[in-house]
Parts: structure tokens; C-alpha cells; sequence
């Protein structure tokens, strides 16, 4: 497993968009994933934040499209629902369950937890019939 970050740089919004694809591309050719999933935007109290915040998710979309991936969406409340049992999880709290579920040797930063827990939440089947679940068996709700 790895984590990572891709970062836009300096620069107008087209170039800071293209390295973020150009990064996403690198990702998906280094790693193999067969599948994407993706925090949906919620509406931030900036709209300026949400607006920027849609156009780099919309460019994760277009890179997995484009690299003939499925890409599943989910909303804050699924993702954190999925994890902790509770859709107004605190951060923390988010952070704590993907270390234990996971069994990772630290603690994660908010950013790969997030980011960790959205893949939990897909891998969960949150959004049913989005994964293969041939060989899995159904264990108190969860897919194992």
C-alpha cells in the first residue's frame, strides 16, 4: 500500500490542473488500480474553495476515464458511515479507524485517511454492485 500526494504547483488554474492530471497519469501507470473512488464535493462555506476543489476532482475523474477505469462517487456521510459506524465522524476519529482497520503502523495524515477511507468505504460496497464480490462472503455487513 502507498500514499502520496500530487502536487499542483504555482501557476493559472490550467496549468495547475494539467499537473494534477499528468500526476494522476503517472499514479495509474505506476500502480495497476482497477477501480477509482472519489470523495463527492460537498458545498464548502468559500465558494471559491469549492470551485477549486471540483475542477481538480473533475480532472482525478477525467484521468481515470481516460485510463478506462470505473470511478465510483461518494458523499462524506457514506465514506464515514462506512468506516467509523457514525456520518458525522470527526477527523480523528476517521484518521484512528483506517489505522485499525488497515493496521498500519501510524497514524495516517487527514488528507491519505480520507483518502484511505473513501477506498474502505468503496471496498465495503457502499455503492452496490460497484465491485466484484465473487468469493466474498457477507460478514455483519461487511464484505470479507
Amino acid at each position: 500500500m502507498t500514499s502520496g500526494c500530487v502536487k499542483s504547483g504555482e501557476g493559472d488554474l490550467a496549468q495547475r490542473l494539467k499537473a494534477i492530471l499528468e500526476g494522476l497519469n503517472q499514479i495509474i501507470a505506476a500502480h495497476g488500480p482497477l477501480e477509482v473512488a472519489v470523495e463527492k464535493v460537498f458545498v464548502n462555506v468559500n465558494p471559491q474553495s469549492t470551485l477549486a476543489l471540483g475542477q481538480a476532482r473533475g480532472t482525478a475523474i477525467c484521468a481515470a476515464v481516460l485510463a478506462g477505469l470505473p470511478v465510483a462517487e461518494y458523499t462524506a456521510l457514506q465514506v464515514k458511515q462506512s468506516v467509523v459506524g457514525n456520518g458525522h465522524a470527526r477527523k480523528e476519529q476517521v484518521q484512528h479507524m483506517v489505522r485499525r482497520l488497515l493496521a498500519l503502523p501510524g497514524e495516517p495524515s487527514p488528507d491519505a485517511a480520507d483518502a484511505l477511507a473513501c477506498a474502505i468505504c468503496h471496498a465495503h460496497g457502499a455503492q452496490l454492485g460497484s465491485i466484484s464480490t465473487r468469493g466474498l462472503r457477507l460478514r455483519r455487513g461487511r464484505l470479507g
